[in-house]
């Protein structure tokens, strides 16, 4: 997916979202449910991961213009 696709995406707080993968309407086997888990655990390190190289670079760019006056 993309990050114009997650940013879409409205964000759930990860405990949400597990709780309604366990608690949904289908019953998923134990394969399926750790499937499923994972692929949300990974989406929001990917999420987490990103959000602190926005940060890094923000703060470098900052840096960097402080450095130039």
């Amino acid at each position: 997916m993309t990050q114009q696709a997650e940013a879409s995406r409205p964000h759930i707080p990860l405990q949400d979202r597990l709780r309604q993968l366990l608690d949904g309407p289908v019953a998923l086997d134990k394969r399926a449910l750790l499937g499923t888990l994972y692929a949300e655990i990974s989406r929001y390190e990917t999420l987490a991961y990103a959000a602190g190289w926005n940060d890094a670079l923000a703060t470098v760019s900052h840096g960097a213009r402080r450095d130039d006056a």
